[in-house]
């Protein structure tokens, strides 16, 4: 199972706009605000908790920005990590 194979949904402490290609985040925990670019948008607005991101990668990010698998790949568990960690995306190991 490649390492990609996570769930993602947002997190229901924050408050999110898309404006244009690019996403606005704030946290109703602690009012931090993200900005995320084109990329962070079109993974924000996969992650529906059912389509793994080894999914959101292939189908989504590199049909997109015609980028190979294995860097579009590292490249979203980078920023999915970062998400996680400030608890603005979950991630779980099955699909909600």
């Amino acid at each position: 199972m490649p390492s990609t194979d996570k769930y993602l949904f947002p997190s229901t402490a924050i408050a999110a706009r898309v404006l244009g290609d690019e996403t606005i985040i704030m946290s109703t925990v602690d009012s931090t605000i993200f900005m995320l670019n084109p990329t962070g948008t079109v993974i924000w607005q996969a992650a529906d908790g059912k389509t793994p991101l080894s999914r959101i990668v292939a189908e989504k990010l590199c049909e997109k920005f015609d980028v190979p698998f294995e860097q579009a790949s590292a490249d979203a568990e980078e920023f999915v990590s970062e998400m996680a960690a400030h608890g603005i995306l979950l991630v779980s190991d099955s699909p909600m």
